[in-house]
């Protein structure tokens, strides 16, 4: 179906919207049914919104710019209507048109899109729905990660959402978070604070039935966040988590540690990259893994050349 026509039928719908919005605030305007032309114009927007997104979905096989166009005014229109039913105190329908401005800004203008968002959360967390209000956060931080690469903003917006899920004792929502604020503070040399996130998600882990086989992981990560700082906090931290969690001990990724202690101690680059070969062909490595085991490697390097 050919949707290219929906763009003057919302253009025509915004227009007539903002005409009742004059009329309604007019002093006769007011008195005669003003907060029905508000109800209408504020339907209109929406309608208008959508119709931009049945143009938008036409506009993919159109230049890019086309479609940012249709994306702007859908989220434009979205947010008339969050703002018309903020005036009408109809909080729960100004905090949807909120989110799904936010949601049609995202491509176009994503700090745009954060600000909607915010103003959403604002709305959510006034009505105490903390739930809904750490889901976007998580959106926002999703936003900084990917459109505006602010790993700092997105890091907090992880942290605020963690924070309302543990307030409403979704742990398991809250860990997920947390541990994308480690993965982040790990990568920007923030091992104290990965450490403590790392350690905190393995103990929760291994007292649950369901997560105890992922125990194993997340003390493998608070252990490569040790080593990067200093060999010994890392040897002691695999003592600790082996008396904490005794099936750490026997697992691939405890055995791989102490080989790579034992490389680090005996300042042998080839046998540590040997060991870390032989894990990566049984266990594939992902990118945030061989920053680490390199930043490692890489110590042990710099540390052969101040001996020569």
């Amino acid at each position: 179906m050919d949707n290219s026509g929906k763009e003057k039928e919302a253009m025509a719908l915004v227009a007539e919207a903002d005409k009742k919005m004059k009329s309604s605030q007019s002093f006769f305007g007011a008195m005669f049914g003003g907060s029905s032309k508000t109800e209408e114009a504020c339907d209109m927007y929406v309608r208008a919104a959508n119709m931009y997104k049945m143009a938008k979905n036409w506009c993919d096989f159109q230049p890019f710019l086309t479609c940012n166009v249709f994306f702007l005014a859908a989220g434009n229109a979205f947010s008339q209507a969050a703002h018309l039913h903020l005036q009408m105190q109809s909080k729960h329908d100004a905090a949807t048109n909120f989110i799904d401005a936010g949601n049609a800004f995202k491509k176009a203008d994503p700090q745009e899109a954060i600000n909607c968002l915010n103003r959403a959360i604002e709305i959510y967390t006034d009505m105490g729905r903390f739930t809904i209000a750490a889901k976007h956060h998580i959106t926002i931080a999703e936003i900084y990660e990917t459109e505006m690469v602010d790993i700092d903003k997105a890091i907090a917006h992880y942290e605020q959402a963690a924070d309302y899920y543990k307030g409403e004792e979704s742990t398991s929502s809250a860990n997920k978070c947390l541990l994308k604020v480690a993965t982040y503070a790990a990568q920007l040399e923030q091992y104290p604070k990965a450490i403590e996130i790392y350690e905190q998600v393995g103990t929760h882990a291994m007292d649950s039935t369901l997560l105890k086989y992922s125990a194993k992981d997340h003390f493998f990560k608070a252990a490569l966040c040790h080593f990067c700082v200093d060999m010994l906090n890392a040897k002691l931290a695999v003592q600790k988590y082996e008396e904490m969690f005794p099936a750490f001990s026997d697992s691939r990724e405890c055995k791989l540690l102490k080989k790579l202690l034992d490389a680090y101690e005996e300042q042998n680059v080839e046998a540590y990259t040997d060991s870390v070969k032989e894990f990566d062909t049984i266990s594939r490595l992902d990118q945030w893994l061989t920053t680490m085991l390199l930043r490692i490697k890489k110590t042990i390097q710099d540390d052969e050349s101040d001996l020569r």
